[in-house]
């Protein structure tokens, strides 16, 4: 969803950006109305397992139950909270346990449909003004990645041939960040410093 949304804002101001880092963007060359399907079909394809696939394809495939879930879970975020705590025995969760329970139901349902559906027919519009603008692109994905295929960094370099694709090894859409802060922030300190 990021990579989306960082996409819409350099496009929109391309004389004020030197790069973009995007971290496992979903992009599928299909311009026009057919995107939106493609990217649902590919991103949140019908699938029981893992959980964050099966969450996915639920919220967007069965829209009103998962808006229903997200209304019951999402309103009770405390009571999660507190059970998440007994459980883990820890008195501060990840901020990403806590995140996760506080979305209200409407952003939590309408991610995938507003910004990752809805954007998509636009991404190869942000990508041909960030190129000719001489935007730096640089693509970052985990090879063990489940939610974006590998595909789409593949796809996107077709697209915008000078960008700059890093696979991180046994790295999967979490874990390409978290667990490797350190790394990650040295990586764009040189994008950036090399940018300039």
């Amino acid at each position: 969803m990021g990579c989306i949304i960082a996409l819409a804002l350099a496009a929109k101001y391309p004389n004020s950006v030197k790069s973009i880092t995007l971290v496992a963007p979903p992009y599928f060359p299909c311009g026009g109305d057919d995107a939106s399907l493609n990217v649902l079909t590919k991103v949140a394809g019908k699938k029981l397992w893992p959980p964050l696939l099966f969450g996915s394809a639920f919220m967007s495939w069965y829209e009103h139950l998962g808006r229903f879930v997200c209304l019951i879970f999402c309103r009770n975020h405390r009571v999660w909270e507190k059970i998440l705590k007994l459980i883990t025995r820890k008195r501060d969760l990840h901020f990403t346990m806590i995140d996760l329970t506080r979305h209200t139901h409407q952003s939590a349902w309408s991610t995938m449909h507003n910004v990752i559906c809805g954007g998509a027919k636009f991404m190869d519009g942000y990508l041909e003004v960030l190129s000719k603008a001489g935007v730096r692109i640089n693509v970052v994905q985990g090879d063990k990645d489940v939610v974006v295929p590998m595909e789409c960094c593949y796809n996107l370099k077709l697209k915008a041939p000078k960008a700059e694709v890093s696979i991180i090894k046994n790295a999967d859409h979490g874990t390409v960040i978290f667990g490797r802060e350190k790394q990650f922030a040295h990586y764009l300190e040189n994008t950036w410093t090399s940018s300039c």
